[in-house]
């Protein structure tokens, strides 16, 4: 019976929202249609990360616990194995999930898992691909991805990482390249060829991983597309339209559909940063924090911390944003928008701690994203409300099989401020299923794409069927 109602939901939905088909507000009244749309997404979060930052923080439940709308993700590719140039159909295709052998078989959930670029295309394209793909096909073709969908519609958009803004999963979101490792083709085209109103993120190769201005001898310059276009880009802040890249002159894009490229206004200091949460904002903002890969998971660990050891051990960098910063500073400029807004924020260094093995910096990157998602709920309830905006709250996939114990063992508290008994029992990524948290204007709708069934975590989706109601909620 739900499969039957979902699929009159969407002939229903597909009808009234038929490309050219603009329908009369009397006829589109009752049908969700959010003005904006933020999709939060913790790399590498599963259950379990949420439930030890919890404990740690003597903290009951996060704000999204609270979100009307949960069940599970199933975040599988459709084809799995490594890239293989010219011929991106090489690898084999995912056996998907199974609910019996996920509670079964340990070696079952540590294989056939995705990755972020794969999973970022499924929940930014609404088509599940190969591993490493960014936002192609299994053809290789380009597939269109939801801050192109909201420029379409006349919104503004944009992503925000608390890694290098060319990495798998803000790119998965705005570029289209066969490969994730073509990090520098992917920062030129988020860049220059795309319409995004708001990138930020990390990845600065003249400062390295402590936030030290890196003098003599540059990190690698792959992040920010070369060391070359990354002087200029940055020299030509708020001006500058035309760049040479290999030789042909290329043009950034035109945001407002005036016909004239709009340029970037680049920040960097932490000063600009928060000095953009509040008044007036440039129309378009690339924030590029003065950092290399993280804006904190990489800091050199001191005062003798290991990877066993509690949070906050070390000092944070004082001289970069925090998540939440950046997203306070992106809403300002985005919501400038009558139309309305996408945004993609990712709080991506909890995979890095999960494949590291760090408990006490996994907690420190999911309290980092756990505040961010707080800005959004109140930028929601100040600037906005849940009748005109969607927020959404998910991971891409499951890194470092994270339990109590053994699998399978729950993580248990030890009290505020005391590390959980956690244990990591892999340095990759699970097949395990995620969570999903959502909350205002057409939220509702998705209990009609959870019509599979976990014997443990109850009714799921596919990563997929995310942003299949998008589309369908922002049809014209």
């Amino acid at each position: 019976m739900k499969r039957l109602n979902r699929f009159l939901l969407l002939v229903s939905l597909m009808l009234c929202y038929a490309p050219g088909n603009h329908l009369s507000a009397q006829k589109r009244k009752g049908i969700p249609n959010p003005k904006s749309i933020i999709f939060l997404i913790g790399d590498g979060m599963g259950y379990n990360h949420i439930k030890a930052t919890n404990y740690y923080l003597g903290i009951a439940q996060q704000v999204y616990e609270h979100f009307p709308v949960q069940f599970a993700v199933a975040h599988y590719p459709a084809k799995v194995g490594e890239y293989k140039a010219n011929n991106p159909g090489s690898n084999y295709f995912s056996s998907g999930y199974n609910p019996h052998l996920a509670w079964k078989d340990t070696a079952y959930v540590k294989k056939d898992y995705t990755e972020s670029a794969a999973a970022a295309t499924a929940l930014s394209t609404g088509i599940k691909t190969y591993n490493n793909s960014i936002g192609m096909s299994l053809d290789g073709d380009s597939l269109v991805n939801l801050v192109q969908w909201a420029k379409r519609i006349g919104k503004s958009a944009g992503v925000v990482t608390s890694v290098p803004f060319s990495h798998a999963t803000p790119a998965g979101f705005v570029a289209h390249n066969a490969t994730r490792t073509q990090y520098a083709e992917i920062a030129r085209e988020m860049l220059l060829d795309s319409r995004c109103d708001v990138i930020m993120g990390c990845g600065d190769p003249m400062y390295d991983e402590d936030g030290l201005f890196q003098d003599k001898k540059w990190k690698n310059s792959k992040y920010v597309g070369d060391s070359v276009f990354w002087q200029e880009f940055i020299a030509g802040s708020g001006k500058q339209i035309k760049f040479k890249v290999n030789g042909a002159t290329r043009i950034v894009g035109d945001i407002n559909n005036d016909g004239r490229p709009d340029p970037w206004t680049v920040i960097r200091s932490v000063d600009e940063f928060r000095a953009l949460q509040h008044g007036k904002t440039p129309a378009r903002v690339l924030g590029c924090a003065k950092v290399y890969s993280t804006l904190q998971q990489g800091r050199t660990m001191k005062n003798g911390e290991t990877k066993d050891s509690p949070p906050f051990v070390t000092p944070f960098l004082e001289t970069v944003p925090t998540l939440a910063n950046m997203v306070s500073g992106a809403l300002n400029v985005l919501d400038n928008n009558s139309k309305g807004f996408f945004i993609m924020i990712e709080g991506g260094a909890t995979d890095w701690a999960s494949h590291s093995n760090q408990k006490g910096r996994l907690i420190e990157e999911m309290t980092d994203f756990n505040e961010a998602i707080q800005v959004v709920v109140t930028w929601v309830n100040t600037h906005s409300s849940w009748d005109e905006t969607l927020v959404i709250v998910t991971g891409d996939h499951e890194t470092g099989f994270l339990w109590g114990g053994d699998p399978f063992i729950s993580v248990k508290d030890q009290g505020k401020h005391n590390l959980p008994l956690m244990k990591y029992n892999s340095t990759d990524h699970t097949n395990s299923l995620l969570p999903f948290f959502a909350k205002g204007s057409g939220s509702e709708l998705y209990r009609n794409w959870a019509d599979e069934c976990d014997s443990v975590r109850g009714p799921f989706i596919q990563n997929s069927e995310i942003a299949q109601l998008i589309h369908l909620l922002w049809g014209e």
